[in-house]
Protein backbone atom coordinates (compact mmCIF):
# COMPACT_ATOMS: atom_id res chain seq x y z
CA UNK A 1 0.00 0.00 0.00
CA UNK A 2 2.70 2.36 0.84
CA UNK A 3 4.21 1.35 -2.35
CA UNK A 4 0.99 2.34 -4.38
CA UNK A 5 0.98 5.87 -2.17
CA UNK A 6 4.31 6.90 -3.23
CA UNK A 7 3.89 6.23 -6.61
CA UNK A 8 0.81 7.90 -7.07
CA UNK A 9 2.42 10.57 -5.71
CA UNK A 10 5.58 10.72 -6.90
CA UNK A 11 3.06 10.65 -10.45
CA UNK A 12 1.37 13.18 -9.40
CA UNK A 13 4.92 15.57 -9.37
CA UNK A 14 5.75 14.16 -13.03
CA UNK A 15 2.36 15.39 -14.23
CA UNK A 16 2.48 19.22 -12.93
CA UNK A 17 6.38 19.22 -13.30
CA UNK A 18 5.38 18.59 -17.34
CA UNK A 19 2.48 20.67 -17.52
CA UNK A 20 4.61 23.82 -16.57
CA UNK A 21 6.30 25.60 -19.82
CA UNK A 22 9.72 25.91 -19.54
CA UNK A 23 10.62 29.32 -20.67
CA UNK A 24 13.23 30.01 -22.91
CA UNK A 25 16.65 29.81 -22.08
CA UNK A 26 18.93 33.16 -22.75
CA UNK A 27 22.37 34.10 -22.97
CA UNK A 28 22.87 37.56 -21.95
CA UNK A 29 26.57 39.39 -21.77
CA UNK A 30 27.81 35.93 -21.14
CA UNK A 31 25.48 34.91 -18.33
CA UNK A 32 22.66 32.35 -18.61
CA UNK A 33 18.80 32.35 -17.76
CA UNK A 34 15.40 31.45 -18.74
CA UNK A 35 13.03 33.71 -19.39
CA UNK A 36 9.67 33.34 -17.96
CA UNK A 37 7.41 31.16 -19.98
CA UNK A 38 4.36 34.02 -20.11
CA UNK A 39 7.08 35.84 -21.96
CA UNK A 40 5.62 35.51 -25.99
CA UNK A 41 9.15 34.85 -28.08
CA UNK A 42 9.54 36.59 -30.91
CA UNK A 43 11.15 36.83 -33.98
CA UNK A 44 13.63 40.05 -33.40
CA UNK A 45 12.74 43.02 -35.38
CA UNK A 46 15.72 43.72 -36.23
CA UNK A 47 19.81 42.69 -36.19
CA UNK A 48 20.49 44.87 -33.39
CA UNK A 49 18.44 42.58 -31.50
CA UNK A 50 18.89 38.94 -30.12
CA UNK A 51 16.11 38.34 -28.55
CA UNK A 52 12.05 39.99 -28.11
CA UNK A 53 9.62 39.09 -26.11
CA UNK A 54 6.10 40.32 -26.03
CA UNK A 55 4.86 40.52 -22.60
CA UNK A 56 0.97 40.28 -22.64
CA UNK A 57 -1.56 42.99 -21.62
CA UNK A 58 -3.37 41.80 -18.55
CA UNK A 59 -5.60 44.86 -18.81
CA UNK A 60 -8.08 44.69 -22.05
CA UNK A 61 -7.43 47.51 -24.46
CA UNK A 62 -4.13 48.54 -23.51
CA UNK A 63 -1.09 47.46 -25.91
CA UNK A 64 1.33 44.52 -25.04
CA UNK A 65 4.80 45.12 -23.66
CA UNK A 66 7.61 44.78 -25.24
CA UNK A 67 11.44 43.56 -23.92
CA UNK A 68 14.27 43.90 -26.47
CA UNK A 69 17.54 42.49 -25.89
CA UNK A 70 20.54 44.19 -27.76
CA UNK A 71 23.93 42.47 -26.93
CA UNK A 72 27.88 44.02 -28.19
CA UNK A 73 26.48 47.62 -26.92
CA UNK A 74 27.99 50.54 -25.75
CA UNK A 75 29.09 50.61 -21.89
CA UNK A 76 29.15 54.12 -22.22
CA UNK A 77 25.46 54.52 -20.16
CA UNK A 78 25.90 57.92 -18.89
CA UNK A 79 25.58 59.58 -22.46
CA UNK A 80 23.04 56.26 -23.54
CA UNK A 81 20.73 57.72 -20.45
CA UNK A 82 21.05 61.33 -21.74
CA UNK A 83 19.98 60.35 -25.17
CA UNK A 84 17.02 57.99 -23.74
CA UNK A 85 15.51 60.68 -21.34
CA UNK A 86 15.11 62.92 -24.92
CA UNK A 87 13.32 60.76 -26.32
CA UNK A 88 10.27 61.73 -24.02
CA UNK A 89 8.02 64.97 -24.43
CA UNK A 90 8.66 66.58 -20.96
CA UNK A 91 5.38 68.03 -19.25
CA UNK A 92 5.26 71.73 -18.39
CA UNK A 93 7.67 72.96 -15.63
CA UNK A 94 9.27 69.33 -15.48
CA UNK A 95 12.88 68.28 -15.94
CA UNK A 96 13.90 65.01 -17.58
CA UNK A 97 15.23 63.97 -14.46
CA UNK A 98 11.71 64.66 -12.92
CA UNK A 99 9.97 62.13 -14.93
CA UNK A 100 12.86 59.79 -14.82
CA UNK A 101 15.15 57.38 -12.22
CA UNK A 102 18.76 56.33 -12.46
CA UNK A 103 19.66 53.19 -10.06
CA UNK A 104 22.02 50.62 -10.34
CA UNK A 105 21.95 46.56 -9.06
CA UNK A 106 24.89 44.10 -9.36
CA UNK A 107 24.37 40.87 -11.29
CA UNK A 108 26.62 37.79 -10.68
CA UNK A 109 29.71 40.42 -9.93
CA UNK A 110 28.57 42.66 -12.77
CA UNK A 111 27.03 46.07 -12.78
CA UNK A 112 23.65 46.89 -14.15
CA UNK A 113 22.86 50.66 -14.37
CA UNK A 114 18.98 51.11 -14.71
CA UNK A 115 17.08 54.06 -15.98
CA UNK A 116 12.95 54.05 -15.54
CA UNK A 117 11.29 56.81 -17.82
CA UNK A 118 7.54 57.50 -17.16
CA UNK A 119 5.31 60.07 -19.29
CA UNK A 120 4.88 60.41 -23.40
CA UNK A 121 7.00 58.03 -25.25
CA UNK A 122 8.65 59.95 -28.76
CA UNK A 123 8.89 56.66 -30.51
CA UNK A 124 10.77 55.88 -33.38
CA UNK A 125 10.89 51.81 -34.98
CA UNK A 126 14.34 53.17 -36.75
CA UNK A 127 15.41 55.81 -33.92
CA UNK A 128 18.71 57.00 -35.69
CA UNK A 129 16.89 57.15 -39.14
CA UNK A 130 15.33 60.26 -39.82
CA UNK A 131 12.60 58.54 -42.15
CA UNK A 132 11.02 56.79 -39.34
CA UNK A 133 8.15 58.28 -38.40
CA UNK A 134 7.96 59.59 -34.99
CA UNK A 135 4.50 58.14 -32.58
CA UNK A 136 3.14 59.85 -29.55
CA UNK A 137 2.95 57.12 -26.78
CA UNK A 138 1.32 58.58 -24.23
CA UNK A 139 1.43 57.36 -20.86
CA UNK A 140 4.51 54.83 -21.63
CA UNK A 141 6.98 53.31 -19.13
CA UNK A 142 10.55 52.19 -20.82
CA UNK A 143 12.98 51.02 -18.49
CA UNK A 144 16.48 50.22 -19.90
CA UNK A 145 18.87 48.39 -18.23
CA UNK A 146 22.60 48.55 -19.32
CA UNK A 147 24.29 45.08 -18.26
CA UNK A 148 28.04 45.70 -18.24
CA UNK A 149 29.13 41.84 -18.68
CA UNK A 150 32.71 40.52 -18.22
CA UNK A 151 32.59 39.21 -21.99
CA UNK A 152 30.13 42.55 -23.63
CA UNK A 153 27.78 44.89 -22.61
CA UNK A 154 24.21 44.35 -23.57
CA UNK A 155 21.04 46.88 -23.55
CA UNK A 156 17.71 45.67 -22.36
CA UNK A 157 14.89 47.55 -22.92
CA UNK A 158 11.73 46.97 -21.49
CA UNK A 159 8.82 49.15 -23.18
CA UNK A 160 4.92 49.54 -23.16
CA UNK A 161 1.67 51.58 -21.82
CA UNK A 162 2.54 52.30 -18.13
CA UNK A 163 0.18 49.51 -16.41
CA UNK A 164 1.12 46.53 -18.66
CA UNK A 165 5.43 47.31 -17.30
CA UNK A 166 4.04 47.76 -13.50
CA UNK A 167 2.55 44.46 -14.00
CA UNK A 168 5.75 42.22 -15.77
CA UNK A 169 8.63 44.86 -13.83
CA UNK A 170 9.21 42.10 -11.38
CA UNK A 171 9.27 39.24 -13.90
CA UNK A 172 12.18 41.32 -15.83
CA UNK A 173 13.91 42.14 -12.64
CA UNK A 174 14.21 38.83 -11.41
CA UNK A 175 14.85 37.35 -14.72
CA UNK A 176 17.86 39.78 -14.65
CA UNK A 177 18.69 38.80 -11.11
CA UNK A 178 19.31 34.91 -11.71
CA UNK A 179 21.52 35.26 -14.72
CA UNK A 180 24.55 32.99 -14.09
Amino acid sequence: MKTLASFTLLLSVALVSAAEPAGTPTTISGMKGTAPAAWVKEKPSNLLRSYQFKLPALVKDLADAELAVYPESTPKYESKFKEWKDTFLLPEDKTADDISKVSKLEVNGNMVHVLDVNGTWKYRERPRDPSSKEMLKADYRVVWYVLIGKEETTHIRLSGPKKVVDSHIASVEKWIKELK
